[in-house]
């Protein structure tokens, strides 16, 4: 016996609803969490400087009053040397902040070149200006690093009026 059409094809959408439904809901895999993302789906992006502002409010919390945040929206940690340089337990405050801060690496890295390219400028600068030997920069973060025996004070000192207006680079010397 053959079933009224009607039936059939209210039987058949039922069955295909229950299978999109089930397609739907059967990924459980979560996804990773991005800058803004409180668990609840209902998140939104935070922007980068936001982001930024954040992770440096933590660091401070944490101690480590010597990150700052400048007018241009960097994030400034003085390299090791320098007298401003991070505290005890920096590595620690950063693992901390940075879980806090879900987005920070993408909007730290956004910025890494642009600091490689500050220190290059200031570099050239000094090179022009009384420092022809000055370091290049690391490739990496923009760092100068000097030797006890390479750094010379009175050359540094002497390229402050023509490069000082540049943004100076982190830099380290020691070792």
């Amino acid at each position: 016996m053959r079933a009224p059409i009607g039936r059939t094809l209210i039987a058949a959408a039922a069955v295909a609803a229950a299978l999109v439904m089930s397609g739907c809901s059967a990924s459980q895999d979560e996804a990773p969490k991005v800058a803004g993302d409180d668990g609840t789906g209902g998140g939104t992006p935070q922007d980068d400087s936001a982001i930024k502002q954040s992770w440096v409010s933590c660091m401070h919390a944490q101690g480590q009053t010597q990150v700052l945040l400048d007018k241009e929206g960097n994030i400034a940690i003085p390299a090791s040397g320098t007298g401003s340089a991070p505290v005890g337990g920096y590595e620690a405050a950063a693992k901390l902040c940075d879980e806090k801060n879900p987005g920070i690496h993408q909007a730290r890295d956004k910025n890494k070149q642009k600091f490689v390219d500050m220190a290059r400028a200031f570099v050239a600068c000094g090179r022009k200006n009384g420092y022809p030997d000055m370091p290049d920069p690391d490739p990496k973060d923009g760092i100068l690093v000097f030797t006890n025996e390479t750094f010379d004070a009175a050359k540094w000192d002497a390229i402050q009026p023509a490069c000082g207006k540049l943004p100076m680079p982190g830099y380290r010397i020691g070792p």
